[in-house]
């Protein structure tokens, strides 16, 4: 390819040369090819507050490399800030419109190639639907993890947090213990420091081939991270000059990798949202049934925080994501051929990378368990399918039935947690917090942190139509589709009720015969809220979680 930009020749060109003179950019800036940094830097987010720091360490590389840096910004929303109240119907909704904000940005301004930075959950994916879309050389960098906090000299993270609210509430901590945690479990910038969605999603753009080794671990704080920054901004202009583009690395084959270690490293649910969404914009079809068929035959090989008492800090440390990518392909499970953007194959980037620790990663012939660690379950409650992260789940919760505790929306389920009316043997129920009837799909993790912290943690099952933080564990179902607001068989659960989950035979059923279901289905309204502004158009054009929650293309 030619060492130049789009805009640098010709005589039709000069209105734009005109305006990058206005920039202040030279002649020979003008002449290199013109490479946008999507930048998530902002200051409410503290998985993004360091994002300044690489961006420079980025324009640098790119400089260094022969390409023109221009920064541009890409929006954020912190999940734990939005946490617990109408603000998490806002998060899941970024993620589109952070895919089209950036493929607006990029296209609109004929970027020749994109270096990618964000951290936290929502923009991993959308920047890496719109590296799809946009289609040139593109290549990620994150803002990187949360060292662990430290309370009682044992780790700690912002699960240990939220759980903390239930304990103190059932009186099994007292107020300083509490205020420690407070005070103690986020002590550094980065994105929280378990296998929570945001790591997760960092990971397996590793995996995927997207990122550079590392990408997912390093910790935020490191020099390291500054380093891996300069070599993405020059390792984008080898891209450039190679024409290996997004669509050359994310193929079906990638996503078959990413589901697999998703499965061996026991990620976030959210990542059955997010690779479908991701793989759709790819023109490739991710569906749940794939997610089983990976995890029969995957192994468990981490349990990192919220699953354990591992972090991110010592999965980086063991030998991060190549590592247990080495461990997989022992028995042949990684797809070794695909392209990535270190321009070499997947095989040649995991040869030679070693588990520095075993107790981290477990070696492949002695896992956690000899399935993944996220299983889809269906029945009668959820006939498209739901989530949960078998991994997290206490053994004695693996198959549980219980009476159904029926909430409407998450802040009564919250309160009646706290109320003490939830007791062992109960299954929780929260619907009309899915895609269409939230809208927005909130997370869960004040309930599931709740019931953790008062003790009922392997005594009470969760399951919404919503969904949940990676931070949350034990036996809490989400995805359930379809979703109440669309007329599923959520919607006609009752008190008392009684729901049977069996996740080792992938199955979640309402114990009520078929006749009864049918009498109540057929008077059955689903409810509807009286919406405005972006949530309104959301609630129109989006999907079932079964689907990614992706939007409608017409």
């Amino acid at each position: 390819m030619n060492e130049q930009n789009y805009f640098c020749e010709g005589t039709d060109k000069a209105p734009q040369r005109s305006l990058f003179n206005a920039l202040g950019m030279t002649k020979d800036e003008m002449r290199r090819p013109l490479v946008g940094i999507v930048s998530s830097y902002n200051e409410i987010v503290p998985g993004h507050m360091n994002i300044d720091k690489l961006v420079e360490a980025v324009k640098l590389g790119v400089a260094m490399a022969g390409g023109t840096p221009a920064v541009f910004p890409a929006i954020a929303v912190c999940d734990g800030i939005a946490m617990g109240h109408d603000g998490m119907r806002y998060s899941l909704v970024t993620r589109d419109l952070i895919a089209d904000s950036t493929e607006c940005m990029a296209l609109a301004h004929h970027f020749d190639a994109l270096v990618m930075i964000p951290n936290c959950d929502k923009n991993v994916p959308g920047l890496l639907m719109a590296a799809a879309r946009v289609n040139v050389p593109t290549i990620f960098v994150s803002g990187g993890p949360m060292l662990a906090g430290r309370v009682k000299g044992s780790k700690t993270s912002l699960s240990s947090m939220f759980e903390a609210v239930g304990a103190y509430t059932a009186g099994k901590i007292d107020k300083d213990e509490f205020e420690e945690y407070e005070n103690k479990v986020c002590p550094t910038c980065g994105s929280c420091s378990g296998m929570y969605t945001a790591n997760s999603m960092n990971c397996l753009t590793e995996v995927l081939g997207m990122g550079l080794r590392g990408n997912g671990t390093i910790p935020a704080v490191y020099s390291e991270r500054i380093r891996l920054a300069k070599r993405a901004g020059m390792q984008v202009m080898e891209l450039w000059r190679k024409n290996i583009r997004p669509l050359d690395i994310m193929t079906y084959d990638a996503f078959m990798n990413a589901l697999t270690v998703d499965m061996a490293l026991g990620c976030s649910t959210n990542s059955m949202l997010h690779l479908p969404a991701i793989a759709h914009e790819c023109g490739i079809e991710i569906n749940l049934d794939i997610a089983n068929e990976i995890s029969a035959k995957t192994p468990n090989l981490c349990h990192l925080a919220p699953a354990g008492h591992a972090y991110m800090e010592d999965l980086n440390e063991a030998g991060g994501v190549y590592a247990v990518m080495n461990e997989l392909n022992k028995k042949g499970l990684i797809r070794t051929d695909c392209m990535t953007v270190t321009g070499k194959t997947v095989a040649e980037n995991i040869a030679g990378a070693k588990n520095k620790d075993t107790n981290i990663i477990r070696p492949i012939d002695e896992p956690y368990s000899e399935t993944g660690g996220i299983a889809v379950l269906r029945g009668n409650l959820a006939k498209d399918g739901c989530v949960v992260k078998r991994s997290a789940v206490a053994p004695e919760m693996l198959c549980h039935t219980g009476p159904a505790k029926v909430f409407d929306c998450e802040e009564d389920a919250q309160a009646a947690i706290l109320g003490g009316k939830i007791v062992k043997g109960d299954v929780v129920v929260i619907r009309y917090e899915g895609p269409k009837g939230g809208p927005g799909m909130r997370e869960m993790l004040n309930p599931t942190s709740a019931i953790m912290g008062m003790g009922l943690g392997s005594d009470v099952a969760l399951i919404t139509d919503g969904r949940f933080s990676g931070a949350s564990r034990g036996a809490s179902i989400g995805h359930v589709s379809p979703e109440a607001a669309v007329g599923g068989v959520i919607g006609i659960v009752r008190d008392g009720d009684m729901i049977s989950v069996n996740i080792p035979e992938y199955k979640l059923e309402l114990l009520v015969d078929d006749e009864e279901i049918a009498r109540r289905m057929a008077d059955f309204t689903p409810k509807k809220k009286k919406l405005h502004g972006y949530l309104k158009r959301y609630a129109a054009l989006v999907t079932s979680g079964a689907q990614g929650a992706i939007l409608k293309d017409e």
